[in-house]
Protein backbone atom coordinates (compact mmCIF):
# COMPACT_ATOMS: atom_id res chain seq x y z
CA UNK A 1 0.00 0.00 0.00
CA UNK A 2 1.33 3.46 -0.83
CA UNK A 3 2.61 5.83 1.82
CA UNK A 4 -0.17 8.32 1.02
CA UNK A 5 -2.89 5.74 1.63
CA UNK A 6 -1.26 4.43 4.82
CA UNK A 7 -0.62 7.94 6.15
CA UNK A 8 -4.21 8.97 5.42
CA UNK A 9 -5.67 5.90 7.16
CA UNK A 10 -3.35 6.15 10.17
CA UNK A 11 -3.90 9.90 10.66
CA UNK A 12 -7.68 9.53 10.34
CA UNK A 13 -7.78 6.66 12.86
CA UNK A 14 -5.48 8.40 15.33
CA UNK A 15 -7.31 11.71 15.20
CA UNK A 16 -10.77 10.14 15.36
CA UNK A 17 -9.71 8.30 18.52
CA UNK A 18 -8.25 11.52 19.93
CA UNK A 19 -11.39 13.53 19.14
CA UNK A 20 -13.78 10.89 20.48
CA UNK A 21 -11.77 10.68 23.72
CA UNK A 22 -13.01 14.17 24.59
CA UNK A 23 -16.12 14.49 26.74
CA UNK A 24 -18.29 16.15 24.09
CA UNK A 25 -21.66 14.58 23.31
CA UNK A 26 -22.29 16.74 20.23
CA UNK A 27 -19.11 15.52 18.55
CA UNK A 28 -19.75 11.91 19.57
CA UNK A 29 -23.34 12.02 18.33
CA UNK A 30 -22.33 13.57 15.03
CA UNK A 31 -19.72 10.87 14.46
CA UNK A 32 -22.34 8.22 15.35
CA UNK A 33 -24.83 9.81 12.94
CA UNK A 34 -22.22 9.71 10.18
CA UNK A 35 -21.56 6.04 10.90
CA UNK A 36 -25.27 5.21 10.88
CA UNK A 37 -25.85 7.11 7.64
CA UNK A 38 -23.44 4.93 5.67
CA UNK A 39 -24.89 1.59 6.79
CA UNK A 40 -26.85 -0.38 4.21
CA UNK A 41 -30.57 0.32 4.23
CA UNK A 42 -32.99 1.11 1.44
CA UNK A 43 -29.84 2.14 -0.43
CA UNK A 44 -26.93 -0.26 -0.64
CA UNK A 45 -23.67 0.69 1.08
CA UNK A 46 -21.99 0.91 -2.34
CA UNK A 47 -24.58 3.46 -3.51
CA UNK A 48 -24.26 5.53 -0.35
CA UNK A 49 -20.47 5.65 -0.69
CA UNK A 50 -20.75 6.79 -4.31
CA UNK A 51 -23.20 9.51 -3.22
CA UNK A 52 -20.74 10.56 -0.51
CA UNK A 53 -17.98 10.70 -3.11
CA UNK A 54 -20.01 12.97 -5.40
CA UNK A 55 -20.86 15.29 -2.49
CA UNK A 56 -17.20 15.35 -1.43
CA UNK A 57 -16.06 16.24 -4.95
CA UNK A 58 -18.60 19.05 -5.18
CA UNK A 59 -17.65 20.34 -1.73
CA UNK A 60 -13.95 19.96 -2.67
CA UNK A 61 -12.91 18.12 0.50
CA UNK A 62 -9.80 16.07 -0.35
CA UNK A 63 -9.91 14.09 2.92
CA UNK A 64 -13.57 13.22 2.31
CA UNK A 65 -12.83 12.33 -1.31
CA UNK A 66 -10.01 9.99 -0.26
CA UNK A 67 -12.16 8.41 2.44
CA UNK A 68 -15.08 7.77 0.08
CA UNK A 69 -12.78 6.43 -2.63
CA UNK A 70 -11.33 3.93 -0.13
CA UNK A 71 -14.79 2.98 1.16
CA UNK A 72 -16.23 2.74 -2.35
CA UNK A 73 -13.30 0.58 -3.46
CA UNK A 74 -13.87 -1.71 -0.48
CA UNK A 75 -17.59 -1.86 -1.37
CA UNK A 76 -16.72 -3.10 -4.86
CA UNK A 77 -17.03 0.02 -7.00
CA UNK A 78 -15.34 -0.66 -10.35
CA UNK A 79 -13.01 1.75 -12.13
CA UNK A 80 -15.72 2.40 -14.72
CA UNK A 81 -18.20 3.23 -11.94
CA UNK A 82 -15.65 5.53 -10.30
CA UNK A 83 -15.25 7.50 -13.50
CA UNK A 84 -19.02 7.85 -13.85
CA UNK A 85 -19.14 9.11 -10.27
CA UNK A 86 -16.26 11.48 -11.04
CA UNK A 87 -18.13 12.79 -14.09
CA UNK A 88 -21.26 13.50 -12.02
CA UNK A 89 -19.18 15.37 -9.44
CA UNK A 90 -17.42 17.32 -12.17
CA UNK A 91 -20.64 18.30 -13.94
CA UNK A 92 -22.36 19.32 -10.69
CA UNK A 93 -19.31 21.07 -9.21
CA UNK A 94 -17.84 22.60 -12.35
CA UNK A 95 -14.26 23.15 -13.40
CA UNK A 96 -13.16 24.07 -9.87
CA UNK A 97 -13.44 20.33 -9.09
CA UNK A 98 -10.67 19.46 -11.58
CA UNK A 99 -7.72 19.80 -9.13
CA UNK A 100 -9.58 17.57 -6.67
CA UNK A 101 -10.36 15.12 -9.45
CA UNK A 102 -6.65 14.87 -10.20
CA UNK A 103 -5.88 13.98 -6.59
CA UNK A 104 -8.86 11.59 -6.52
CA UNK A 105 -7.64 9.67 -9.55
CA UNK A 106 -4.11 9.57 -8.12
CA UNK A 107 -5.48 8.17 -4.84
CA UNK A 108 -7.56 5.60 -6.73
CA UNK A 109 -4.55 4.59 -8.85
CA UNK A 110 -2.47 4.07 -5.70
CA UNK A 111 -5.27 2.15 -4.01
CA UNK A 112 -5.69 -0.13 -7.03
CA UNK A 113 -1.93 -0.62 -7.34
CA UNK A 114 -1.79 -1.64 -3.68
CA UNK A 115 -4.69 -4.04 -4.13
CA UNK A 116 -3.08 -5.56 -7.22
CA UNK A 117 0.19 -6.06 -5.33
CA UNK A 118 -1.54 -7.76 -2.38
CA UNK A 119 -2.65 -11.37 -2.62
CA UNK A 120 -6.44 -11.68 -2.40
CA UNK A 121 -6.37 -14.91 -0.37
Amino acid sequence: MSDRIEEFAEFRKRMNERILAEDNQVVRRFFALDTQTYKAGALALKTKEMLGLVASLVLRCDDCISYHIAQSHAAGVSREEFFEVFSVGLVVGGSIVIPHLRRAVDFLDQLEAGAAASPSD
